[in-house]
């Protein structure tokens, strides 16, 4: 299916990240712990992606082999057209979906929880949100679009909106009617009042004008979610949201209240009086009214050590050095060496987050992190002969 387009782009995005880092440390735009977690997050959909991305793609090119209306392969111009715009479009009404059905931005919360606004945040994503993209992605196998062309159209939306996640740049003048830019992003990540379930486009910000979701940036941004997460362990970001949802169906204790608390917007819980305080109508994290305290600037963070700081940069570099080989030669990686991988690099995310808060688990996880590694890496080269 061609190179993994995403993977060839990481050593970029790390190389402007560093960049975006250099030039605005003076007015202290990353938090050290907040962007390895975005970055955890990021390497955790990444690493999940590894063992079920191929069945995705699977359920498209069945569709687009078995029903497809149209041979756009006939057409390259008329099928590169369809998918660029369709992409664009799906991708709109997919993102507005994750913030208004409650399962949904269970998955996608995950890219919203950082308080911070920079490239980092970018690679903070949901492990689940491919899974919740799937059925958008299927009308464009329905209109003829081949796999490989929607793949590549979907990689160009994707690394678009990388460079999107930054307050160094203000605006782009005229092409802030069209496109989305910096400044329309933000206000999406704002958990201020005016700004919430605003500007859900992609590449081209007219679909939120057509449909009635556009914001402008007209005051200061707040990032994050309106109930915090206040925390850096990165497995935690990505299920908390699905722990609690469970928690509120449970507590409803009927059919149609379980299926209100997952399937309708956050501020639309079933059973209010009966859910945790977190999914209250106020405190969700998308629509309804924000949280008192949402517009408080203060941001959840910790003190670290040089030692410290010196010893996660050295350790997630590795993970993130091994989640790259493990994107980039996935297919030529026997299956046992890839779950030995993937289950490390996991590990690793886990414990260095433990290790930043300074969690009493974090330590005794480390140590068996520290042994399975020193067990995997000779037993490895031992196989590979």
């Amino acid at each position: 299916m061609g190179p993994n387009y995403i993977a060839l782009a990481v050593p970029f995005f790390f190389l402007l990240i560093a960049v975006e880092f250099v030039a605005t440390r003076r007015r202290g735009r990353y938090r050290f712990a907040d962007a390895v977690t975005d970055l955890s997050c990021g390497v955790g959909q990444r690493i999940t992606l590894l063992f079920y991305e191929a069945l995705l793609l699977v359920a498209y090119t069945f569709v687009y082999r078995h029903a497809r209306l149209f041979d756009l392969e006939a057409r390259p111009a008329t099928a590169w057209l369809v998918a660029m715009i369709g992409v664009d479009f799906i991708y709109y009404w997919w993102h507005r979906a994750s913030h208004r059905v409650n399962v949904m931005w269970a998955a996608h919360i995950v890219h919203h929880q950082s308080e911070d606004y920079n490239l980092a945040v970018a690679l903070r994503q949901g492990a689940l949100t491919p899974v919740t993209a799937l059925p958008f992605s299927l009308p464009l196998a329905l209109l003829g679009v081949p796999p490989l062309v929607y793949v590549i159209a979907d990689a160009i939306n994707t690394l678009y909106q990388f460079w999107i996640h930054t307050e160094s740049v203000r605006s782009l003048g005229p092409l802030e009617a069209v496109l989305n830019t910096p400044s329309h992003h933000r206000v999406h990540h704002g958990r201020n009042p005016q700004y919430l379930d605003k500007n859900y486009g992609a590449i081209l910000i007219v679909w939120d004008r057509l449909f009635g979701t556009f914001a402008p940036e007209r005051e200061p941004v707040v990032y994050g979610i309106t109930k915090p997460l206040r925390s850096f362990n990165p497995l935690w970001a990505q299920i908390h949201h699905f722990v609690e949802l469970a928690g509120a169906a449970r507590a409803a204790g009927t059919v149609s209240g379980w299926w209100r608390t997952w399937f309708l917007p956050p501020d639309h819980v079933a059973e209010r009086a009966a859910a945790p305080p977190s999914l209250s109508p106020t405190a969700s994290g998308a629509g309804g009214t924000a949280a008192a305290g949402a517009d408080d600037p203060r941001k959840y963070d910790v003190p670290l050590g040089t030692r410290l700081v010196v010893y996660v940069l050295a350790n997630f570099g590795v993970a993130v050095a091994v989640t790259f080989c493990l994107m980039m030669w996935e297919s030529a990686i026997p299956l046992p060496w890839l779950v030995v991988g993937a289950a490390l690099v996991m590990l690793t995310t886990a414990s260095m987050g433990g290790l930043m808060e300074r969690k009493g688990w974090a330590r005794p996880l480390e140590l068996a992190r520290v042994a399975a590694v020193a067990v995997a890496i000779p037993t490895l080269a031992l196989i590979a002969r």
